[in-house]
Protein backbone atom coordinates (compact mmCIF):
# COMPACT_ATOMS: atom_id res chain seq x y z
CA UNK A 1 0.00 0.00 0.00
CA UNK A 2 1.37 3.32 -0.77
CA UNK A 3 1.92 6.12 1.65
CA UNK A 4 -1.13 7.89 3.04
CA UNK A 5 -1.46 11.37 1.11
CA UNK A 6 -0.04 14.18 2.83
CA UNK A 7 -2.63 16.69 3.18
CA UNK A 8 -3.05 20.40 4.51
CA UNK A 9 -6.52 21.97 5.10
CA UNK A 10 -7.12 25.93 4.31
CA UNK A 11 -9.55 27.00 7.34
CA UNK A 12 -11.11 30.44 7.91
CA UNK A 13 -13.87 29.17 9.90
CA UNK A 14 -15.70 26.74 11.84
CA UNK A 15 -13.57 23.96 10.01
CA UNK A 16 -16.73 21.59 9.61
CA UNK A 17 -15.04 20.77 6.15
CA UNK A 18 -11.59 19.72 7.61
CA UNK A 19 -13.27 17.69 10.47
CA UNK A 20 -14.74 15.40 7.54
CA UNK A 21 -11.48 14.73 6.05
CA UNK A 22 -10.29 14.34 9.68
CA UNK A 23 -12.94 11.80 10.64
CA UNK A 24 -12.17 9.61 6.77
CA UNK A 25 -8.27 9.66 7.50
CA UNK A 26 -8.98 8.21 11.14
CA UNK A 27 -11.41 5.60 9.80
CA UNK A 28 -9.47 3.92 7.68
CA UNK A 29 -11.83 5.18 4.54
CA UNK A 30 -9.59 7.37 3.21
CA UNK A 31 -5.88 6.80 2.12
CA UNK A 32 -4.30 10.21 3.12
CA UNK A 33 -3.38 11.95 6.56
CA UNK A 34 -4.21 15.68 7.67
CA UNK A 35 -0.44 17.20 8.46
CA UNK A 36 -1.10 20.61 8.85
CA UNK A 37 -3.82 23.29 9.04
CA UNK A 38 -3.33 26.61 8.39
CA UNK A 39 -5.87 29.35 9.58
CA UNK A 40 -6.63 32.70 8.05
CA UNK A 41 -7.44 33.85 11.38
CA UNK A 42 -6.92 33.23 14.65
CA UNK A 43 -10.23 32.62 16.56
CA UNK A 44 -11.04 29.97 13.80
CA UNK A 45 -12.51 27.10 15.30
CA UNK A 46 -10.64 25.09 12.74
CA UNK A 47 -7.30 25.82 14.44
CA UNK A 48 -9.28 24.36 17.62
CA UNK A 49 -10.44 21.26 15.48
CA UNK A 50 -7.17 20.88 14.31
CA UNK A 51 -5.98 21.01 17.97
CA UNK A 52 -8.08 18.52 18.73
CA UNK A 53 -6.72 16.48 16.53
CA UNK A 54 -3.31 16.79 16.96
CA UNK A 55 -2.37 18.05 13.60
CA UNK A 56 -0.19 21.50 14.21
CA UNK A 57 -1.91 24.78 12.66
CA UNK A 58 -0.29 28.28 11.67
CA UNK A 59 -2.48 31.51 11.46
CA UNK A 60 -0.98 33.34 8.86
CA UNK A 61 -1.64 37.27 9.54
CA UNK A 62 -3.95 39.35 7.21
CA UNK A 63 -2.46 42.09 5.15
CA UNK A 64 0.85 42.81 2.75
CA UNK A 65 2.32 39.46 1.98
CA UNK A 66 -0.26 37.55 2.96
CA UNK A 67 -0.63 35.07 -0.04
CA UNK A 68 3.19 34.58 0.51
CA UNK A 69 3.05 33.60 3.98
CA UNK A 70 -0.11 31.19 3.40
CA UNK A 71 2.12 29.26 0.99
CA UNK A 72 5.10 29.03 2.88
CA UNK A 73 3.17 28.18 5.89
CA UNK A 74 2.08 25.45 4.13
CA UNK A 75 5.45 24.62 2.42
CA UNK A 76 6.60 23.92 5.87
CA UNK A 77 4.25 20.76 5.91
CA UNK A 78 5.40 19.70 2.77
CA UNK A 79 1.84 18.65 1.49
CA UNK A 80 1.50 16.71 -1.44
CA UNK A 81 -2.20 17.82 -2.06
CA UNK A 82 -3.43 21.18 -0.24
CA UNK A 83 -7.61 21.44 0.01
CA UNK A 84 -9.50 24.41 0.90
CA UNK A 85 -11.91 23.79 3.54
CA UNK A 86 -13.54 26.75 4.02
CA UNK A 87 -11.28 29.07 2.57
CA UNK A 88 -12.90 32.74 1.76
CA UNK A 89 -9.82 34.41 0.23
CA UNK A 90 -9.28 34.75 -3.57
CA UNK A 91 -5.48 33.06 -3.13
CA UNK A 92 -3.23 33.07 -6.24
CA UNK A 93 -1.75 29.73 -7.19
CA UNK A 94 2.29 29.74 -7.04
CA UNK A 95 3.96 27.13 -9.58
CA UNK A 96 5.07 24.58 -7.68
CA UNK A 97 1.21 23.92 -6.18
CA UNK A 98 -0.65 24.54 -9.50
CA UNK A 99 -2.63 21.00 -9.79
CA UNK A 100 -2.37 20.32 -6.53
CA UNK A 101 -4.83 22.72 -4.74
CA UNK A 102 -8.33 21.45 -4.29
CA UNK A 103 -11.48 23.63 -3.13
CA UNK A 104 -15.13 22.57 -2.37
CA UNK A 105 -18.41 24.98 -4.00
CA UNK A 106 -21.93 24.65 -2.70
CA UNK A 107 -23.31 24.69 -6.43
CA UNK A 108 -23.31 22.72 -9.52
CA UNK A 109 -20.60 24.81 -11.53
CA UNK A 110 -20.36 26.80 -13.35
CA UNK A 111 -24.01 27.91 -11.79
CA UNK A 112 -24.09 29.97 -9.14
CA UNK A 113 -20.27 30.59 -8.58
CA UNK A 114 -17.95 33.12 -8.59
CA UNK A 115 -17.12 36.53 -6.52
CA UNK A 116 -19.46 36.98 -3.52
CA UNK A 117 -21.09 33.24 -4.19
CA UNK A 118 -20.19 31.16 -0.99
CA UNK A 119 -22.79 29.78 1.95
CA UNK A 120 -26.12 31.08 2.51
CA UNK A 121 -25.94 33.14 -0.41
CA UNK A 122 -25.47 30.62 -3.05
CA UNK A 123 -28.39 28.82 -1.53
CA UNK A 124 -30.35 31.70 -1.71
CA UNK A 125 -29.48 32.55 -5.30
CA UNK A 126 -30.42 28.83 -6.43
CA UNK A 127 -33.78 29.15 -4.39
CA UNK A 128 -34.74 32.50 -5.84
CA UNK A 129 -33.68 31.23 -9.83
CA UNK A 130 -36.33 28.75 -9.63
CA UNK A 131 -33.77 25.97 -10.45
CA UNK A 132 -34.37 22.32 -9.84
CA UNK A 133 -31.39 21.04 -9.04
CA UNK A 134 -28.43 21.78 -6.69
CA UNK A 135 -25.17 19.81 -5.33
CA UNK A 136 -21.68 20.82 -5.19
CA UNK A 137 -18.41 20.95 -7.16
CA UNK A 138 -15.29 19.24 -5.89
CA UNK A 139 -12.50 21.42 -8.38
CA UNK A 140 -8.79 22.11 -8.91
CA UNK A 141 -8.15 25.53 -7.79
CA UNK A 142 -7.36 28.67 -10.18
CA UNK A 143 -6.08 31.91 -9.70
CA UNK A 144 -9.99 33.17 -10.23
CA UNK A 145 -13.16 32.30 -7.79
CA UNK A 146 -14.55 28.65 -8.84
CA UNK A 147 -13.23 28.25 -12.28
CA UNK A 148 -10.65 25.62 -12.29
CA UNK A 149 -11.62 22.04 -13.47
CA UNK A 150 -14.05 20.09 -12.37
CA UNK A 151 -13.22 16.42 -10.41
CA UNK A 152 -16.38 15.91 -8.37
CA UNK A 153 -19.52 16.52 -8.46
CA UNK A 154 -22.81 15.70 -6.40
CA UNK A 155 -26.35 16.76 -7.17
CA UNK A 156 -29.38 17.16 -4.70
CA UNK A 157 -32.81 18.12 -5.07
CA UNK A 158 -33.99 21.58 -4.86
CA UNK A 159 -37.87 20.47 -3.16
CA UNK A 160 -40.85 23.22 -3.11
CA UNK A 161 -40.46 23.77 0.16
CA UNK A 162 -36.78 24.47 0.75
CA UNK A 163 -35.61 26.97 2.60
CA UNK A 164 -31.79 28.17 2.09
CA UNK A 165 -31.04 26.43 6.02
CA UNK A 166 -33.05 23.27 4.32
CA UNK A 167 -31.32 23.25 0.96
CA UNK A 168 -27.69 24.32 2.41
CA UNK A 169 -28.06 20.96 4.88
CA UNK A 170 -28.99 18.25 1.63
CA UNK A 171 -26.05 20.24 -0.07
CA UNK A 172 -23.76 20.12 2.70
CA UNK A 173 -24.34 15.94 3.23
CA UNK A 174 -23.35 15.98 -0.46
CA UNK A 175 -20.17 17.55 0.61
CA UNK A 176 -19.12 15.38 2.83
CA UNK A 177 -18.95 12.56 0.02
CA UNK A 178 -17.68 14.51 -3.00
CA UNK A 179 -14.53 15.80 -1.07
CA UNK A 180 -13.43 12.33 0.19
CA UNK A 181 -14.42 10.86 -2.99
CA UNK A 182 -12.05 13.38 -5.02
CA UNK A 183 -9.22 12.82 -2.66
CA UNK A 184 -9.32 9.71 -2.86
CA UNK A 185 -9.13 9.42 -6.67
CA UNK A 186 -5.88 11.76 -6.17
CA UNK A 187 -4.13 9.57 -3.42
CA UNK A 188 -4.72 6.42 -5.70
CA UNK A 189 -3.48 8.72 -8.41
CA UNK A 190 -6.60 8.06 -10.55
CA UNK A 191 -6.59 11.41 -11.85
CA UNK A 192 -4.97 13.46 -14.80
CA UNK A 193 -5.80 17.04 -15.94
CA UNK A 194 -6.51 17.83 -20.12
CA UNK A 195 -7.26 21.21 -20.28
CA UNK A 196 -10.36 21.81 -18.66
CA UNK A 197 -11.35 17.63 -18.04
CA UNK A 198 -10.67 15.97 -15.27
CA UNK A 199 -10.19 12.19 -16.67
CA UNK A 200 -10.34 9.23 -13.79
CA UNK A 201 -8.37 6.20 -15.12
CA UNK A 202 -10.85 3.23 -15.23
CA UNK A 203 -13.72 5.68 -16.54
CA UNK A 204 -13.03 7.12 -19.99
CA UNK A 205 -14.72 10.59 -19.61
CA UNK A 206 -14.39 13.49 -17.21
CA UNK A 207 -15.62 12.85 -13.65
CA UNK A 208 -19.49 13.26 -12.67
CA UNK A 209 -21.08 12.90 -9.51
Amino acid sequence: MPDPLRLVCFVSGGGTTLQNLLDRCADGSLPARVVGVVSSRSDAFGVERARRAGVPATVAARGPGFAERVWDAARGFAPELVCFAGWLHLLPIPPDYRGRVLNIHPSLLPAFGGHGMYGRHVHEAVLAYGAKVSGCTVHFADDTYDTGPVLVQKCVPVLGEDTPDSLAARVSAAECEAYPEAVRLIANRLVRVEGRRVIVSGQGTAAKG
